[in-house]
């Protein structure tokens, strides 16, 4: 997980909600780093995507990765295999793209930079966020000493390292230092840097329209060389696409669309290029181009096919393909020539990727594909010739290099439509996102003076935006005007309906049911929860799970032992014919044991498979993901996802997992003459500058049992109110000091209050009267938390607070009993409380009294012995047990989904979702396991069968053109196996408990 990171950004509406952004490997890196930027760009790494065409299996993978890594200039590529793509970080003074383009086509691919994945708008301030990966850290003072650079720094306003993430967050002002010096000042001080995000993100692709002649490309290079802000740019006439470095202080993204618009006199229309759209159009492409040879091929192999096998059995075009054109027999001769068309046309990309491919001293599935047909069309050939000099006619055998031809493309046309539906995942929750909004218009005076429908991705933090009934949030923002409810199922999962007045918050790409809503935009661009949850997906999917390990090294081996098993049919088989070890009648119909040995060991080469084994995990963990997001289980990475399925043990935090993180009073007793509302407001008083959620209680309930019944009508106005009456009714506090674990203490009117917990009260030497003690006591027992308060050194009452437990924490906990699961509870709470709550929902272990960072130590005690720990918490309080756990699940993060320490984002605020993680996990390494057994299965079975081991026993010989036709198949239904995860649904409960519901 360590390309997944947590960053803060500039204010939003809501100071309750933390903003975070996600960190997505490198499809965003390829947004983020340095490209062009005048004379910084010197100083940094390059980083570009790739997209690669004709990989088909991990052979192909490696032969990209070795040949990129060969480069001179190269630090760094990762390829994948189902993306198409390839990650790729090189030094711009050794190396140039068109380098890297050239080195893939060498390996044997076809190559093409990707433009910037993510687009961001401006930042409204000048400090920017950055995420560093610090290689080469291996303690404590590691740590410190990177720290201590940065902060020396000029610019940098702070910097924090985490060694066990090897990631560094710095804030720095981009007028004061570029994170291309950062980088370098990390590297000078002995340690490896790259630049993973920031949030100063200023390059965008336009697509134009209205390029349709030269001076068309004329008058926009006149508008962009007047514009102010503007770094570089690039026109693609072809492509109708402008590439734009702008510098996001002077100019932004809407600016530049409208001045084009605008300038010319709107000839020209300027939108910005989505990359999925890209994508998915460059995968419609190759699919088109596939399904365009399988075409051509069919239509030159199907006369083959009947002049060989057909027309024989009708006399009259017999007679006339036996008829001689020269020393050809006609039907001999227009099978060659088409036959040359098909090995020689569209076999073509076979014979160019073998041959790229074998320079670099790899192998892949082309190189069996070109062995295979080779010999065929060769001995054909050769056959033709012989027959056609000497008069004695051997059999000939065109139709299988053509066969074999048609039917690996035919596997591969429907592999590419396979593999496109384990993206289906990404591709839907992009359609989420709406292509328009209506901004609404000011005027001078501020006042709202018309509404102006744009593009989506030309919305800024800041803007006030109009959503119809019936249409799409366009950006993640808060309600400023209106009702309604909306629709964020799609996004979170969560099937009802959610209510939204003014100040709730709205998540980009839901759906508006009812009421017309004004919002005002806080994030945008790649900071809104759907890109996030795009990102992180994307970025699950590129990760590889341990288990391909396997499949990768013997992908790495495969082709050799497979040329090395055809040679020894081959030579098996000649030489028993040779020697007589088999009857001659065995071999008449080939004429000679030569050519029956030759077709036993062309089989052998086609019918093998590697491309099988390599898709095995990745298109299973790439369909889990996506399943997993439109459940709102959002999994960052297949390491997570293998670890997951061997889950023993589940601990859960209790307040706000368990319960439902809603703590209300309900008890006060006072042991002195003091008046209950000065009591509360004494309380209240003092926990008021405490932001525990139980010291929120405290406040509310004082709060309300003073002015309940002089509020105003109105959300809003409420708020102000309550405001207004706060800074006036509470009294005045010194000296406050949080003592995590006990309570508060601080003094008021001359005189020290505490408020907290039992050890807080003692520490202090208060004495706890008897009759409060027997009164804390049977709250603890009722699951309550009893808080303490003294004043001026004497015990003076008591607030019982309880926080209701979630209604499905009972039968979760069962379920993940039945599954072999063991639940654990930790908590901070005392152990009566603990011990009740624990009673209620049904866990048996339970460890209270728990400091935050004590919850580690318990996940590391369970650990001992090799077992899988999972961690549930909420992400904030939890994350350094998050981290230690070996899985660690943030629940009911909402909006937050990009919980560092969090390997599982439980979006919904539902324990269920813990159920559906492990299920899911579970299920998908069953069917991973599946593809191995079938990958594997598959060619042991099939290439002894097409070396001819059981001919001495049936007499049947599988012909070089099946064998072509079952390689073809394998890979296809090991793509299709794992789409059967497609139809994965979330376990009931009450099947998990195997309770029959009457």
């Amino acid at each position: 997980m360590a390309h997944l990171q947590l960053t803060a950004l500039a204010g939003g509406a809501d100071d309750e909600m933390e903003e975070v952004a996600l960190l997505g490997s490198y499809d965003e890196e390829a947004g983020v780093g340095p490209e062009a930027e005048g004379d910084r760009a010197e100083a940094g790494m390059r980083r570009v995507q790739v997209r690669v065409t004709g990989m088909t299996c991990s052979a192909c993978t490696g032969a990209v990765e070795a040949a990129l890594s060969a480069r001179r200039g190269v630090r760094r590529a990762a390829v994948s295999l189902l993306q198409n793509r390839a990650h790729v970080v090189f030094d711009p003074a050794l190396a140039k793209e068109d380098d890297i383009v050239e080195a893939i086509e060498d390996a044997g691919f076809e190559a093409e930079i990707l433009p910037d994945s993510t687009v961001s708008q401006p930042k409204p301030h000048k400090t920017l966020s950055g995420q560093f990966r610090i290689g080469g850290m291996t303690c404590a003072a590691c740590v410190n000493s990177v720290e201590g650079i940065l902060k020396k720094l000029p610019g940098v306003k702070g910097a924090v390292v985490a060694l066990a993430t090897s990631l560094g967050e710095v804030e720095y002002d981009p007028s004061a230092i570029s994170k291309d010096e950062i980088v370098q000042a990390i590297e000078d001080a002995g340690f490896d840097a790259a630049l993973l995000q920031s949030s100063d993100q200023d390059k965008v692709l336009l697509n134009v329209q209205g390029l349709h002649f030269e001076e068309d490309v004329d008058v926009l290079h006149d508008i962009l060389k007047k514009m102010e802000g503007l770094r570089q740019f690039g026109v693609n006439f072809a492509n109708s696409e402008v590439d734009i470095v702008f510098d996001p202080e002077v100019v932004g993204l809407r600016q530049i669309v409208d001045t084009i618009e605008t300038e010319s006199n709107n000839r020209l229309k300027a939108h910005v290029q989505d990359p999925y759209i890209r994508a998915a159009s460059n995968d419609a492409q190759e699919a088109s181009k596939t399904l365009h040879l399988l075409r051509f091929s069919l239509f030159l192999s199907i006369p083959v096919f009947f002049i060989r096998m057909v027309c024989p059995r009708i006399p009259l075009i017999s007679s006339f393909l036996l008829m001689h054109f020269g020393p050809f027999r006609i039907g001999d001769l227009l099978r060659w020539i088409l036959v040359t068309m098909v090995q020689f046309i569209v076999g073509k990309r076979f014979y160019v990727a073998a041959y790229r491919a074998l320079r670099h001293g790899s192998t892949n599935m082309d190189v069996l594909v070109v062995i295979g047909t080779t010999a065929s069309y060769v001995y054909s050939v050769c056959a033709l010739l012989y027959g056609a000099f000497t008069g004695f006619h051997p059999p000939i055998y065109f139709e299988t290099s053509a066969m074999i031809i048609t039917f690996v493309l035919f596997g591969k046309y429907l592999e590419v439509l396979a593999k496109g539906k384990t993206s289906d995942a990404i591709k839907k929750l992009v359609e989420l996102a709406p292509a328009t909004a209506i901004l609404l218009l000011k005027d001078k005076e501020g006042k709202y003076s018309g509404e102006k429908e744009i593009d989506a991705s030309l919305v800024q933090p800041g803007d006030v935006l109009k959503v119809l009934p019936g249409s799409k949030v366009p950006a993640d923002g808060i309600v400023i005007w209106g009702t309604s409810h909306v629709n964020e199922s799609m996004v979170t999962g969560e099937s009802v309906p959610i209510s939204k007045e003014v100040s709730s918050l709205v998540i980009g790409g839901t759906m508006n049911l009812h009421g017309v809503l004004h919002i005002q935009a806080t994030k945008v661009g790649s900071g809104t929860v759907l890109s996030q949850i795009i990102s992180l997906v994307e970025t699950a999917q590129m990760s590889k799970a341990p288990i391909q390990k396997f499949a990768d090294y013997v992908a790495s081996i495969f082709v050799p032992i497979v040329i090395t098993l055809s040679f020894l049919t081959f030579l098996a088989w000649f030489l028993c014919g040779w020697l007589g070890a088999y009857p001659n009648s065995w071999s008449a119909e080939s004429s000679n044991c030569f050519v029956f040995s030759l077709m036993f060991s062309i089989s052998v080469v086609v019918i093998a498979c590697p491309c099988a084994l390599g898709l095995a995990t990745p298109t299973a963990v790439m369909v889990a993901t996506g399943v997993g997001a439109s459940h709102g289980v959002l999994v960052k990475g297949g390491d997570a996802l293998e670890r997951a399925q061997n889950v023993k043990y589940v601990i859960f935090d209790k307040t706000g997992t368990l319960t439902q993180g809603k703590a209300t009073v309900t008890a006060t007793k006072i042991f002195s003459g003091m008046d209950l509302g000065d009591f509360l407001t004494l309380v209240a008083s003092a926990e008021a500058s405490s932001e525990h959620p139980l010291a929120k209680a405290i406040l509310d309930y004082a709060f309300h049992f003073h002015f309940f019944g002089n509020l105003p009508s109105g959300k809003d106005s409420i708020k102000r109110r309550k405001e207004e009456i706060l800074s006036q009714w509470l009294l005045e506090v010194v000296d406050f000091a949080a003592l995590p674990g006990k309570g508060i203490q601080c003094w008021i009117n001359g005189k020290k209050v505490l408020v907290g917990n039992r050890a807080l009260i003692t520490e202090n030497g208060v004495n706890i009267p008897e009759e409060a003690e027997r009164f804390l006591v049977d709250m603890e027992l009722n699951a309550k938390t009893g808080i303490l308060v003294a004043y001026d050194g004497d015990f003076i009452g008591l607030v019982g607070i309880t926080d209701p437990l979630k209604r499905e924490a009972a039968v979760v906990i069962q379920g993940l009993k039945k599954m072999g699961v063991h639940p654990v509870m930790v908590t901070g709470d005392n152990w009566r409380t603990a011990r009740a709550v624990a009673k209620e929902v049904g866990i048996d272990d339970v460890r209270a009294e728990v400091m935050p960072a004590g919850k580690a130590d318990v996940i590391h005690s369970l650990q001992k012995d090799g077992s899988v720990v999972a961690m549930v918490g909420d992400g904030i309080n939890d994350s350094p047990a998050l981290a230690a756990a070996d899985v660690g699940m943030a629940i009911g993060a909402g909006t937050d989904i990009a919980i560092e320490a969090a390997d599982y984002v439980l979006v919904r605020n539902n324990l269920e979702d813990v159920i559906t993680a492990i299920d899911l996990s579970r299920k998908t390494f069953i069917r991973i396991r599946w593809n191995y057994f079938f990958a594997m299965a598959y060619n042991v079975i099939a290439i002894p069968v097409a070396a001819g081991a059981l001919f001495p026993f049936t007499g049947v010989q599988m012909p070089p053109w099946l064998a072509g036709a079952c390689m073809a198949f394998s890979s296809v239904s090991v793509v299709s196996s794992s789409l059967l995860l497609r139809r994965y649904r979330k376990p009931r409960l009450t099947t998990v408990l195997q309770i029959t519901v009457e």
